[in-house]
């Protein structure tokens, strides 16, 4: 094992713990083939609608209710997997590029 891997194990177990839920993998993947990697995508906290048309739709898809939804994206973010930032009522979120690369290198 790399001494990058051993230096980062933590940090990417929490990664990982969050990616374990199928709800949270499908959200990731679905912000990964929506919206390119460091592209900000706004989410409404409420409902989680409104911004990149894929995050509106995602609870319809999912069959998960958007608070849900708001739960799982702040798992992720939490993981380090995505970023967050607050712009009045809207939540804009977007993968990180240089996490994308970590994971990648993790697998290398």
């Amino acid at each position: 094992m790399s001494n990058y891997r051993d230096k980062n194990i933590e940090k990417f177990a929490e990664m990982f713990k969050a990616l374990s839920n199928p709800n949270r993998l499908k959200i990731f993947l679905r912000l990964i083939s929506c919206c390119q990697p460091g592209t900000i995508t706004s989410i409404n906290p409420d409902t989680g609608e409104e911004g990149c048309a894929c995050v509106g739709e995602l609870g319809q898809d999912l069959g998960i209710v958007p608070s849900t939804i708001s739960h799982h994206i702040k798992e992720l973010r939490q993981a380090g997997l995505i970023r967050m930032e607050r712009r009045g009522q809207k939540i804009e979120c977007f993968i990180d590029p240089s996490t994308l690369t970590a994971l990648q290198e993790f697998f290398t």
